[in-house]
Order: structure tokens, then sequence, then C-alpha cells
């Protein structure tokens, strides 16, 4: 039986629960909310806090397709721009730029010189900043089209490595990074030639890749809270697999298990460092949560509410997850019952 421990109504408050927020910090997310990027506290907001506990303004306002973030310490933010990289004080206040070529789908397609000018197309890359906050990791792409993985310095985007991503053609990404490990993990989706996983380390003045995915198509869901270690859906929601950092498989479990024709959601993660909270959707569209043992993904059982939840569920990883009735646009947060 799940304990709800708390809700709040917040407009807009759905991308903090279906993927679209991304880690901030230490029990914190980063939600791009209209042309602001904001950072929420959800400890805080379900107490009642519902300000951002940090709110940056998006240097272009009209783009919103790349994937952002937030250093730990919130002394900034990092967008992922069409044409450039950039890093924005909480002022406002452009602190650097890193420009690339256009993520535009035609290559050597006019451009205006108009800074805030949007090309067509859904392309988009991503920024990571690192743990401890000196070092920013960017898929972008050059001018000849072909795509990189760079690291800048947080403090001026001076570029310190740079590595070419081959075979990926990407129509966007994310990343994530493994506690106390080093690596960077990246997320390259392809649409339906699929989705490259790798995985980076800085390696003295470079940067040493490795191939993780192994042309097994598996989407990047949430990295250990404990130690390092990260979960993976394939890309037709088979089956969800927890990996070491070096891509080993170390347990697996198929959605057929679950009976009834029901698939994996794209939504997974750890609710604390024993157990996953994962979304399986039947045929009709319904979704049940299901908690899983984090060490073998061995099924410990749906999650029985005291009221009606629908839609996803988010992790974060301290023993509590998030929910979201579209109907109110009220969040909640959950434990077991007795834990």
């Amino acid at each position: 039986m799940a304990e709800c421990v708390g809700s709040v109504r917040l407009p807009g408050a759905a991308g903090l629960v279906d993927g679209h927020a991304r880690p901030a910090g230490p029990g914190r997310l980063a939600l791009r909310r209209d042309d602001r990027l904001e950072v929420y506290d959800p400890a805080a907001l379900l107490a009642g806090a519902t300000a951002p506990v940090a709110s940056f303004p998006a240097p272009w306002p009209g783009w919103d397709r790349g994937v952002d973030a937030v250093a730990p310490d919130l002394g900034l933010a990092v967008f992922s721009g069409q044409r450039a990289v950039r890093a924005v004080a909480a002022d406002g206040r452009p602190l650097w730029e890193h420009r690339h070529g256009c993520w535009g789908p035609v290559a050597d397609h006019p451009h205006t010189g108009d800074e805030q000018e949007v090309c067509e197309g859904l392309e988009h890359g991503s920024v990571l900043v690192s743990g401890d906050g000196t070092a920013v990791w960017a898929h972008v792409v050059a001018e000849d089209g072909t795509e990189h993985w760079v690291v800048l310095d947080a403090r001026d985007g001076r570029e310190l490595a740079r590595v070419p991503l081959e075979e990926s053609v990407a129509s966007g990404s994310h990343q994530l990074a493994l506690p106390g490990d080093g690596t960077v993990l990246l997320c390259v989706g392809m649409g339906q030639d699929g989705v490259l996983l790798h995985g980076a380390r800085r390696d003295g003045a470079g940067v040493s890749l490795r191939d993780l995915g192994e042309g097994l198509d598996r989407i990047l869901l949430d990295v250990r809270p404990d130690r390092p270690g990260y979960l993976t859906v394939e890309h037709s929601c088979h089956d969800l697999q927890l990996h070491a950092p070096d891509g080993t498989v170390l347990a697996e479990r198929d959605a057929d298990e679950l009976g009834g024709e029901r698939r994996w959601d794209y939504a997974a993660g750890f609710t604390d460092a024993g157990t996953v909270l994962a979304v399986a959707e039947d045929p009709e569209g319904g979704a049940e949560h299901w908690l899983l043992d984090a060490r073998t993904l061995a099924l410990l059982g749906p999650v029985a509410y005291p009221r009606p939840v629908t839609g996803c569920a988010r992790g974060l990883g301290d023993g509590t997850w998030l929910t979201h009735d579209r109907a109110t646009d009220t969040l909640s947060r959950w434990k077991r019952a007795g834990v």
C-alpha cells in the first residue's frame, strides 16, 4: 500500500513527473516552463512553497527543444540551443557561449543572422553540468552535420575536450551522470533508426568514449542513487535492464511476466537504493505502477494506492516518488506505507 505524504496543486507540474524535468543537484529538479528554466525542490514544493528555488531566463525564448541543465550550486544554467550552448546567470546575464552548427534538419539552409531565429525541425542536443560544477558536457552538431560530444569549462566555456559521434543522426538526446564514478551517459534518440547509448569519462586532456548500446537499441531511464549503475528500457518497451557502468547487464525483467500483453512505459526509476518504480501499460492504454527489487529487478508487486492514480510516476531516490493528476493539476508525493 502506498501512503501519500503531501499534495499540491501546481499548474504545469506534469513535467516534473513525465520525464521532461532533469536533475539539478541533490533532491532538486529543473523544468523548462515557457521562457524560463525553473528549479524545484519537491520536499519544499509539497510543503507548500510552490515558488521555484531558482529561475533562469531562456536566452532564446522561441527555442525550447534542447535539454538544458543547472549547476549543482544553482550558480548558473546552461542552455542547449539550436546553434549554440550558452551559460546564463540567475539574473539573466549571459556568461559565455559556445557556437556550433544548426540542428535544423536540412544542411546548408540559410540564416537571417537574428540570434532569436528558430529554424524548422525538432532535432536537438543536450547539456549536463558535472557534479562538481566545473565542466559542461554538450552534445552538439558541427557545420558539416557531424555530431560531437564536447566538454566545456563551466567558468568560461573554453573547450576542454571533444569526441566525434560518428554513427549519430540525432532526433534528440539527454544525459545523466553516474554518482561517484565520473562517468557521464549520453542517450541519443534517432527516431526509426534506433537509439545510441554512450558512456564517457575525462581522461587527461581528452575523453574516453565507450559504446554502451552495442546496437541493442536501449533508452536510458535513470541512474542508481547509491552507487554507479543505470536502468534502461528496450526501445519497444519489452524489457527493463539494470546495468553496471561498463554496460554489463546485471538484471532483466520482461514485461511479458506481467501478463495481459502489457509493456513497460518510458517512465521508470529508483525510488531508493533498493527499489525501482516502473509503469506498465496495457493494450487499452491503462497504466499500472509496479515496484521491483533494485538489485535483481524481481517483481515486488503492483502499487496499491488509496485513491485512483493514473499516468507516469517519478522516483526521487529517497524512498518517495511523485505522481501527477492531470484533471486537477495536482502533484502528489508517495512512500511505501510503514516504511
